[in-house]
Protein backbone atom coordinates (compact mmCIF):
# COMPACT_ATOMS: atom_id res chain seq x y z
CA UNK A 1 0.00 0.00 0.00
CA UNK A 2 1.40 3.41 -1.00
CA UNK A 3 1.57 6.27 1.47
CA UNK A 4 -1.41 8.13 -0.03
CA UNK A 5 -3.54 4.98 0.34
CA UNK A 6 -2.36 4.64 3.94
CA UNK A 7 -3.22 8.30 4.51
CA UNK A 8 -6.65 7.81 2.98
CA UNK A 9 -7.19 4.71 5.14
CA UNK A 10 -5.88 6.51 8.23
CA UNK A 11 -8.33 9.36 7.68
CA UNK A 12 -11.31 7.01 7.23
CA UNK A 13 -12.80 7.79 10.66
CA UNK A 14 -12.15 11.52 10.27
CA UNK A 15 -13.75 11.36 6.81
CA UNK A 16 -16.77 9.65 8.39
CA UNK A 17 -16.93 12.42 10.99
CA UNK A 18 -16.63 15.30 8.51
CA UNK A 19 -17.17 14.46 4.84
CA UNK A 20 -19.69 11.63 5.09
CA UNK A 21 -21.76 13.42 7.75
CA UNK A 22 -21.91 16.57 5.60
CA UNK A 23 -23.09 14.43 2.67
CA UNK A 24 -25.81 12.84 4.83
CA UNK A 25 -26.76 16.21 6.27
CA UNK A 26 -27.39 17.95 2.96
CA UNK A 27 -29.62 15.10 1.74
CA UNK A 28 -32.06 15.91 4.55
CA UNK A 29 -32.52 19.55 3.57
CA UNK A 30 -34.11 21.10 0.48
CA UNK A 31 -32.88 24.58 1.40
CA UNK A 32 -30.17 26.16 3.53
CA UNK A 33 -31.57 27.40 6.83
CA UNK A 34 -30.30 28.12 10.36
CA UNK A 35 -30.96 24.55 11.51
CA UNK A 36 -28.80 23.14 8.70
CA UNK A 37 -25.98 25.59 9.50
CA UNK A 38 -26.18 24.71 13.22
CA UNK A 39 -25.83 21.00 12.38
CA UNK A 40 -22.93 21.73 10.04
CA UNK A 41 -21.17 23.68 12.78
CA UNK A 42 -21.64 20.76 15.20
CA UNK A 43 -20.12 18.32 12.66
CA UNK A 44 -16.96 20.43 12.37
CA UNK A 45 -16.58 20.82 16.14
CA UNK A 46 -17.07 17.06 16.70
CA UNK A 47 -14.24 16.38 14.23
CA UNK A 48 -11.87 18.41 16.46
CA UNK A 49 -11.42 21.11 13.88
CA UNK A 50 -11.57 23.48 16.87
CA UNK A 51 -14.09 26.12 17.93
CA UNK A 52 -12.18 29.11 16.51
CA UNK A 53 -11.48 27.40 13.20
CA UNK A 54 -15.09 26.23 12.97
CA UNK A 55 -16.26 29.82 13.52
CA UNK A 56 -13.95 30.97 10.71
CA UNK A 57 -15.27 28.29 8.36
CA UNK A 58 -18.91 29.05 9.24
CA UNK A 59 -18.29 32.74 8.65
CA UNK A 60 -16.94 31.85 5.20
CA UNK A 61 -20.04 29.72 4.55
CA UNK A 62 -22.38 32.57 5.48
CA UNK A 63 -20.46 34.96 3.25
CA UNK A 64 -20.58 32.37 0.46
CA UNK A 65 -24.37 32.20 0.81
CA UNK A 66 -24.67 36.00 0.61
CA UNK A 67 -22.41 36.13 -2.46
CA UNK A 68 -24.43 33.33 -4.11
CA UNK A 69 -21.35 31.05 -4.16
CA UNK A 70 -23.53 28.62 -2.17
CA UNK A 71 -27.08 28.26 -3.51
CA UNK A 72 -28.16 24.78 -2.40
CA UNK A 73 -27.20 22.37 0.41
CA UNK A 74 -25.26 20.33 -2.18
CA UNK A 75 -22.91 23.30 -2.68
CA UNK A 76 -21.72 23.14 0.93
CA UNK A 77 -19.32 20.20 0.64
CA UNK A 78 -17.28 21.48 -2.34
CA UNK A 79 -17.25 24.97 -0.80
CA UNK A 80 -15.91 23.66 2.53
CA UNK A 81 -13.42 21.40 0.76
CA UNK A 82 -12.00 24.45 -1.04
CA UNK A 83 -11.82 26.53 2.17
CA UNK A 84 -10.23 23.73 4.22
CA UNK A 85 -7.72 23.09 1.43
CA UNK A 86 -6.82 26.80 1.50
CA UNK A 87 -6.30 26.69 5.29
CA UNK A 88 -4.10 23.60 5.04
CA UNK A 89 -2.01 25.03 2.21
CA UNK A 90 -1.31 28.28 4.07
CA UNK A 91 2.43 28.63 4.86
CA UNK A 92 5.35 26.36 4.07
CA UNK A 93 5.39 22.84 5.52
CA UNK A 94 8.78 21.86 4.14
CA UNK A 95 11.48 20.97 6.65
CA UNK A 96 14.34 23.47 6.56
CA UNK A 97 17.77 22.00 5.78
CA UNK A 98 21.29 23.35 6.20
CA UNK A 99 23.04 24.80 3.16
CA UNK A 100 26.30 23.26 4.37
CA UNK A 101 27.14 20.98 7.28
CA UNK A 102 24.70 19.03 9.46
CA UNK A 103 20.98 19.81 9.50
CA UNK A 104 20.05 19.86 13.20
CA UNK A 105 16.49 18.90 14.19
CA UNK A 106 15.35 19.21 17.82
CA UNK A 107 12.41 16.95 18.70
CA UNK A 108 10.25 17.89 21.71
CA UNK A 109 6.88 16.91 23.19
CA UNK A 110 5.28 15.52 26.34
CA UNK A 111 5.91 11.91 27.30
CA UNK A 112 3.57 9.39 25.70
CA UNK A 113 2.99 11.11 22.35
CA UNK A 114 5.59 8.98 20.54
CA UNK A 115 8.42 11.53 20.65
CA UNK A 116 11.36 9.11 20.84
CA UNK A 117 9.72 6.72 18.36
CA UNK A 118 9.23 9.66 16.00
CA UNK A 119 12.91 10.57 16.33
CA UNK A 120 13.81 7.00 15.38
CA UNK A 121 11.42 7.01 12.41
CA UNK A 122 12.89 10.31 11.22
CA UNK A 123 16.31 8.65 11.30
CA UNK A 124 14.95 5.78 9.22
CA UNK A 125 13.38 8.21 6.71
CA UNK A 126 16.57 10.20 6.20
CA UNK A 127 18.69 7.03 5.96
CA UNK A 128 16.35 5.80 3.21
CA UNK A 129 16.99 9.11 1.42
CA UNK A 130 20.69 8.28 1.38
CA UNK A 131 21.60 10.74 4.14
CA UNK A 132 24.09 10.08 6.92
CA UNK A 133 22.30 10.42 10.26
CA UNK A 134 23.25 10.73 13.94
CA UNK A 135 20.97 10.53 16.99
CA UNK A 136 21.40 12.34 20.31
CA UNK A 137 19.67 11.04 23.46
CA UNK A 138 19.14 14.39 25.23
CA UNK A 139 16.03 13.17 27.09
CA UNK A 140 18.32 12.32 29.99
CA UNK A 141 15.56 12.35 32.61
CA UNK A 142 14.26 8.97 31.46
CA UNK A 143 16.57 5.99 31.16
CA UNK A 144 13.86 4.33 29.06
CA UNK A 145 14.07 7.12 26.45
CA UNK A 146 17.85 6.69 26.19
CA UNK A 147 17.53 2.92 25.85
CA UNK A 148 14.70 3.27 23.33
CA UNK A 149 16.80 5.57 21.15
CA UNK A 150 19.67 3.08 21.34
CA UNK A 151 17.30 0.42 19.97
CA UNK A 152 16.37 2.75 17.09
CA UNK A 153 20.07 3.37 16.50
CA UNK A 154 20.68 -0.37 16.18
CA UNK A 155 17.60 -0.83 14.00
CA UNK A 156 18.59 1.91 11.56
CA UNK A 157 22.37 1.51 11.75
CA UNK A 158 22.70 5.00 13.25
CA UNK A 159 25.21 6.14 15.86
CA UNK A 160 23.66 7.40 19.11
CA UNK A 161 25.38 10.01 21.29
CA UNK A 162 24.34 9.44 24.90
CA UNK A 163 25.31 10.24 28.47
CA UNK A 164 24.12 8.70 31.72
CA UNK A 165 20.59 9.20 33.02
CA UNK A 166 20.25 12.53 34.85
CA UNK A 167 23.12 14.23 33.04
CA UNK A 168 22.89 17.67 31.44
CA UNK A 169 20.84 17.50 28.18
CA UNK A 170 22.80 20.46 26.77
CA UNK A 171 26.06 18.54 27.25
CA UNK A 172 24.65 15.67 25.17
CA UNK A 173 23.54 18.11 22.48
CA UNK A 174 26.98 19.77 22.45
CA UNK A 175 28.84 16.46 22.12
CA UNK A 176 26.45 15.37 19.37
CA UNK A 177 26.96 18.55 17.34
CA UNK A 178 30.74 18.27 17.67
CA UNK A 179 30.62 14.63 16.58
CA UNK A 180 28.23 15.37 13.69
CA UNK A 181 30.53 18.10 12.39
CA UNK A 182 33.64 15.95 12.75
CA UNK A 183 32.03 13.06 10.85
CA UNK A 184 30.37 15.25 8.16
CA UNK A 185 26.92 13.97 9.15
CA UNK A 186 23.98 15.20 7.03
CA UNK A 187 21.23 15.09 9.67
CA UNK A 188 21.50 15.26 13.47
CA UNK A 189 18.31 14.40 15.37
CA UNK A 190 18.22 15.46 19.02
CA UNK A 191 15.57 13.82 21.23
CA UNK A 192 14.86 16.21 24.13
CA UNK A 193 13.04 15.85 27.45
CA UNK A 194 9.28 15.38 27.42
CA UNK A 195 8.63 17.17 30.69
CA UNK A 196 6.32 20.16 30.89
CA UNK A 197 6.06 20.84 34.62
CA UNK A 198 6.62 24.54 34.16
CA UNK A 199 7.05 26.60 31.03
CA UNK A 200 10.01 28.45 32.52
CA UNK A 201 11.95 25.21 33.16
CA UNK A 202 11.33 24.03 29.63
CA UNK A 203 12.27 27.42 28.19
CA UNK A 204 15.53 27.60 30.13
CA UNK A 205 16.49 24.04 29.22
CA UNK A 206 15.82 24.61 25.51
CA UNK A 207 17.58 27.97 25.57
CA UNK A 208 20.67 26.26 27.00
CA UNK A 209 20.52 23.50 24.36
CA UNK A 210 20.13 26.12 21.63
CA UNK A 211 23.10 28.13 22.98
CA UNK A 212 25.49 25.19 22.96
CA UNK A 213 24.35 24.10 19.48
CA UNK A 214 24.77 27.61 18.10
CA UNK A 215 28.34 27.85 19.34
CA UNK A 216 29.18 25.22 16.76
CA UNK A 217 26.50 25.88 14.11
CA UNK A 218 25.17 29.46 14.40
CA UNK A 219 22.05 28.89 12.26
CA UNK A 220 21.02 25.69 14.11
CA UNK A 221 18.73 24.14 15.16
CA UNK A 222 17.20 24.30 11.70
CA UNK A 223 13.90 22.95 13.04
CA UNK A 224 12.38 22.56 16.50
CA UNK A 225 9.67 19.96 15.98
CA UNK A 226 6.81 19.47 18.43
CA UNK A 227 5.39 15.92 18.44
CA UNK A 228 1.63 15.72 19.09
CA UNK A 229 -0.72 12.74 19.35
CA UNK A 230 -3.67 13.19 16.95
CA UNK A 231 -5.89 10.91 19.05
CA UNK A 232 -5.98 13.52 21.84
CA UNK A 233 -7.80 16.01 19.59
CA UNK A 234 -8.25 19.41 21.22
CA UNK A 235 -5.75 18.46 23.93
CA UNK A 236 -3.09 18.36 21.19
CA UNK A 237 -3.95 21.96 20.28
CA UNK A 238 -3.74 22.93 23.98
CA UNK A 239 -0.30 21.29 24.25
CA UNK A 240 0.86 23.08 21.11
CA UNK A 241 -0.36 26.37 22.55
CA UNK A 242 1.60 25.84 25.78
CA UNK A 243 4.77 24.79 23.97
CA UNK A 244 4.69 27.75 21.57
CA UNK A 245 4.65 30.07 24.58
CA UNK A 246 7.59 28.23 26.13
CA UNK A 247 9.80 27.53 23.12
CA UNK A 248 10.38 28.64 19.50
CA UNK A 249 8.52 25.78 17.78
CA UNK A 250 9.02 25.78 14.00
CA UNK A 251 6.65 22.95 13.14
CA UNK A 252 4.53 20.01 14.28
CA UNK A 253 4.83 16.26 13.84
CA UNK A 254 1.36 14.74 14.19
CA UNK A 255 1.43 11.04 15.11
CA UNK A 256 -1.25 8.32 15.31
CA UNK A 257 -3.49 9.64 12.53
CA UNK A 258 -4.36 6.05 11.69
CA UNK A 259 -7.81 5.08 12.87
CA UNK A 260 -8.61 8.26 14.83
CA UNK A 261 -11.76 10.33 14.26
CA UNK A 262 -9.82 13.40 15.37
CA UNK A 263 -7.81 14.09 12.21
CA UNK A 264 -9.55 17.45 11.99
CA UNK A 265 -7.01 18.61 14.57
CA UNK A 266 -4.58 19.13 11.67
CA UNK A 267 -6.87 21.88 10.37
CA UNK A 268 -7.11 23.41 13.86
CA UNK A 269 -3.34 23.44 14.37
CA UNK A 270 -2.78 25.12 11.01
CA UNK A 271 -5.56 27.67 11.42
CA UNK A 272 -5.59 28.47 15.15
CA UNK A 273 -1.86 28.38 15.82
CA UNK A 274 -0.59 29.37 12.36
CA UNK A 275 1.89 26.53 12.84
CA UNK A 276 3.21 24.39 9.98
CA UNK A 277 2.54 20.65 10.14
CA UNK A 278 5.85 19.22 8.92
CA UNK A 279 5.36 15.45 9.32
CA UNK A 280 2.47 13.06 9.85
CA UNK A 281 2.36 9.47 11.07
CA UNK A 282 -0.33 7.16 9.71
CA UNK A 283 0.68 3.85 11.25
CA UNK A 284 3.05 1.91 13.48
CA UNK A 285 5.44 0.96 10.69
CA UNK A 286 8.87 2.54 10.26
CA UNK A 287 7.84 3.92 6.86
CA UNK A 288 4.53 5.36 8.10
CA UNK A 289 6.01 8.75 9.05
CA UNK A 290 6.28 11.08 6.07
CA UNK A 291 6.51 14.79 5.28
CA UNK A 292 3.12 16.49 5.39
CA UNK A 293 1.74 17.52 2.00
CA UNK A 294 -1.35 19.74 2.41
CA UNK A 295 -2.76 18.89 -1.02
CA UNK A 296 -2.55 15.14 -0.35
CA UNK A 297 -4.14 15.51 3.10
CA UNK A 298 -7.08 17.53 1.73
CA UNK A 299 -7.52 15.07 -1.14
CA UNK A 300 -7.51 12.09 1.26
CA UNK A 301 -9.90 13.83 3.67
CA UNK A 302 -12.52 14.40 0.97
CA UNK A 303 -11.85 11.26 -1.08
CA UNK A 304 -14.58 8.74 -1.75
CA UNK A 305 -14.33 5.87 0.73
Amino acid sequence: MGFFDKLKKGLAKTRETITNKIEKLVIGYADIDDELLDELEEILIMADVGVNTTERLMESVRKGIKKKEINTPEDLKPFLQARISELLANGSDETRVAVTGPTVLLVIGVNGVGKTTTTGKLASYYKAQGKSVMLAAADTFRAAAIDQLEVWGERTGTRVIRHEEGSDPAAVAYDAVKAAKARNIDVLLIDTAGRLQTKSNLMEELKKINRVIQREIPEAPHETLLVLDATTGQNAISQANIFTKAAPISGVVLTKLDGTAKGGVVIGIKAELSMPVKWIGVGEGVDDLRPFVAEDFAKALFAKS
